[in-house]
């Protein structure tokens, strides 16, 4: 999988407000990612610590993550009268269960102390690793939990090739399908929604078929984020090595694309009887904040 940088860091906090609708609470236990998904829009929040590594080239591990987690929580707890703080999630930029959790154990430590304060608020979870799968036994003790796994494709060469160090999607599914049968509420992201996918409907329609067999509760479907920032590095991937595709990935930023591929998501996603969260199709318009 070839080389990267570990640092471990000391964090000032762990509790991070949430800017994604619905969300209170972001919970990222390691700076960066190992998956170095190419369309990432997280890779932005090391430009400053790593200003000469490239995303998935670097993590830097918040050795001291649980420690902070327990003491924030107990304090957000104490001037709350409703015995929760909202919905807290495992991660928003980063992968909560990459690599080195299976090592240092920050999003599993975090998860027993909300075990042991018996949180009774919403917790969610979004990785793409089927590690996820290990927590199960705590999963169980938190009586609002779901975990989400993004899958944007059936594996085809392009996907793979964006998703550079990623599990492949048939792990993501077996995950999903091994969380169901625990009992363990689960949803998937499909996103982002990639532009040569978009022109092949026998393929979405399997990958809808496939989560809705692994037993999910509903989609995110995710319009490709093409805000300035995320483009430049995507575009120069996709030029640099797949220059086949650039037409399909310019042709993304139309909004004649967007309703063309929103009526075929919900046409396919009816045939499966899978509901998609929201009724439609995540679009980040290509101005304002990176959180869309």
């Amino acid at each position: 999988m070839g080389n990267y940088t570990v640092r471990e860091v000391t964090a000032k906090t762990i509790f991070s407000a949430s800017g994604i609708p619905g969300i209170d609470w972001s919970i990222n236990p390691y700076l960066g990612c190992r998956f170095g998904c190419k369309y990432c829009y997280a890779y932005f929040v090391g430009r400053f610590r790593h200003p000469d590594e490239a995303w998935g080239e670097y993590v830097d591990v918040k050795v001291n993550a649980v420690e902070l987690f327990k003491m924030e929580l107990k304090q957000k707890l104490a001037q709350s009268t409703k015995g929760e703080i909202g919905e807290i999630f495992f991660s928003a930029v980063t992968d909560p269960y990459q690599g080195l959790e299976a090592k240092y154990q920050l999003t599993r430590g975090c998860l027993e102390v909300l075990v042991a304060e018996k949180y009774h608020g919403r917790v969610s979870i979004l990785t793409k690793a089927p590690l996820v799968t290990r927590d199960i036994d705590l999963f169980k003790r938190l009586p609002a939990i779901e975990v989400g796994l993004t899958v944007t494709s059936t594996g085809d060469p392009i996907s793979r090739y964006l998703e550079t160090y990623a599990p492949s999607h048939q792990d993501r599914i077996k995950a999903l399908q091994e969380l169901n049968r625990a009992g363990i509420k689960t949803y998937a992201f499909v996103g982002p929604l990639l532009p040569h996918l978009a022109k092949k409907p026998a393929q979405l329609k399997l990958l809808f078929s496939l989560l809705k067999a692994a037993g999910v509760s509903y989609i995110f479907v995710e319009h490709l984020n093409l805000k300035p920032y995320i483009a430049e590095r995507l575009l120069t991937y996709v030029k640099q090595d797949k220059p086949e595709l650039l037409a399909d990935f310019e042709a993304a930023k139309s909004p004649d694309y967007r309703k063309e591929l929103g009526e075929l998501i919900k046409t396919l996603a009816a045939e499966e009887d899978l509901p998609v969260a929201g009724g439609e199709a995540i679009h980040h318009p290509e101005s304002g904040s990176w959180q869309g």
